[in-house]
């Protein structure tokens, strides 16, 4: 720590510790498939498919502060973070576990119980790992400059997971096994297991070094109220309008990425299934490299305020461009390279472009919200003393989450609207204006909606590159009089 009270993280560090949100992340990817579980093995329709795992996720955010709360306690001889990490992970993976092995194999009429209470205890292991990757930025680094690097690092990472899922399961595990079976839902669920597992490792090892209370705020215990939680939201404006802006974004995006969504675009609308996994692997290096300029550049010398806005217009023309192709061109002669390719077409060519311009843009604005709820936190500390990083980030995820939530649901509740009420559009589903309607409304509208809302948010937000340096700059100062205050 130099004299003006910034600390450094090594690169391996914040690339290493990186691959905790990637670890959570891939059972993010597990569960979007949980609503095919659902009605084809425990036997429940599609709303109310929809509508337990809306529920769920409710649950997840609620739970996220009285966690938050612990985590802020918490400073053991194995740190504040790494305890949270280890013992997520084990949850994850064992409830994640019991839910696609043991939910069917209960008596019919308490099949949907079991599901729900393993849920349930799945979500604190996720919640127990998520809060780390938000609570844990203060202590990795707090220089302006270098906290972007994470969400380089992440989006890397991201984007090789969005690129490597979609071929991992529509280009061998539904070829493999023909529909969503039980061998589906197996051997999907090992290999998340044993990757996340090993990124998780890799990650408390990363943090180790700065998992320390020196590295934790004004560098002392911090004593912490639960009635902090309403002071910190009614007064830290810089929360408020993140919470905003990331909140609608995780909505449209994680119905983007729901799997019902993805068959509609790519086997129903586009006629081309195994494009789902193609165009991710095409685009996932384009990507990554918006999002090294983006937060490299932007984000680092600029400050991430402006990262935001800069990810949030370019994501909102492309998302605005992406539906008019669809209906200017024809989406069924999207065709890459391999089986039944007869050579690179208009509509392939520009889907293509705007695909990876839009999730170039837009993983610049949603990376870049951890590094940013870091920045949160050390305004807190400016504003009222308080060192919250685990209140802070779970406060986050519980606005967050509620709204999220919502995302199986709007899709149950569009389907059901063109008469998809007792089963889910599949890949043998036949094309209709109703279904390409929904389709282009769960892939695009809601992000529009999602990116606006991050325009103005943003106009409200108070954490500029200049005002970042000042506060580490005060911090700094208190930390300088608590020290000549103690000898």
């Amino acid at each position: 720590m130099n004299q003006n009270g910034v600390h450094r993280a090594k690169l391996w560090q914040i690339a290493g510790f990186a691959l905790n949100n990637t670890a959570t992340n891939l059972y993010l990817f597990f569960m979007n498939f949980i609503s095919y579980y659902l009605v084809g093995f425990v036997g429940v329709g599609v709303v109310l498919a929809s509508t337990i795992i809306m529920n769920m996720r409710i649950w997840d955010g609620v739970t996220d502060p009285f966690i938050g709360y612990v985590v802020d306690k918490t400073d053991s001889k194995f740190g504040k973070n790494r305890p949270f990490m280890l013992i997520g992970n084990i949850i994850l993976a064992v409830f994640s576990f019991l839910i696609v092995h043991v939910t069917h194999i209960a008596p019919a009429k308490s099949r949907l119980l079991v599901f729900i209470v393993l849920y349930m205890i799945y979500i604190i292991g996720y919640t127990f790992q998520c809060v780390v990757t938000k609570s844990a930025q203060t202590c990795l680094t707090n220089d302006p400059k270098q906290r972007p690097m994470f969400t380089i690092f992440d989006g890397i990472y991201n984007t090789i997971l969005f690129a490597a899922i979609p071929v991992l399961v529509f280009q061998n595990l539904i070829p493999k096994y023909g529909k969503f079976t039980e061998a589906f839902f197996h051997e999907f669920w090992l290999i998340t297991a044993v990757v996340s597992g090993i990124f998780t490792i890799i990650a408390i090892i990363a943090i180790s070094g700065k998992d320390r209370t020196e590295f934790f705020g004004l560098g002392k215990p911090t004593k912490i109220r639960l009635r902090d939680y309403w002071e910190v939201l009614s007064k830290n404006r810089a929360i408020q309008m993140l919470v905003v802006s990331a909140s609608t974004d995780k909505l449209a995006l994680s119905t983007q990425t729901n799997a019902v969504v993805v068959i509609m675009v790519y086997s129903i609308v586009c006629g081309n299934t195994a494009a789902g996994g193609q165009v991710a692997a095409y685009t996932a290096i384009p990507t990554a490299l918006m999002l090294f300029f983006g937060v490299g550049y932007i984000a680092r010398y600029l400050g991430q305020r402006k990262a935001m806005l800069f990810g949030s217009i370019g994501g909102l023309v492309t998302c605005i461009l992406s539906i008019a192709s669809f209906y200017i061109f024809d989406p069924t002669t999207l065709r890459f390279p391999g089986e039944g390719f007869t050579g690179w077409n208009t509509f392939t060519i520009v889907f293509l472009v705007l695909f990876l311009l839009m999730k170039g843009f837009t993983g610049v604005s949603g990376n870049i919200v951890i590094p940013m709820t870091a920045d949160c936190a050390d305004y807190e500390v400016y504003r009222s003393g308080k060192y919250v990083p685990g209140l802070m980030g779970t406060l986050f995820s519980f606005v967050d989450k509620l709204i999220s939530s919502l995302s199986t649901t709007i899709v149950g509740l569009c389907c059901a609207a063109i008469g998809f009420k007792d089963a889910l559009p599949t890949v043998d589903t036949p094309m209709s204006p109703a279904i390409k309607t929904v389709a282009m409304f769960c892939m695009y509208g809601l992000l529009i909606i999602g990116l606006v809302c991050n325009l103005i948010a943003m106009k409200f937000y108070p954490l500029t590159k200049e005002k970042m340096e000042s506060i580490q700059a005060e911090i700094a100062e208190i930390k300088k009089k608590a020290e000549s205050a103690s000898v």
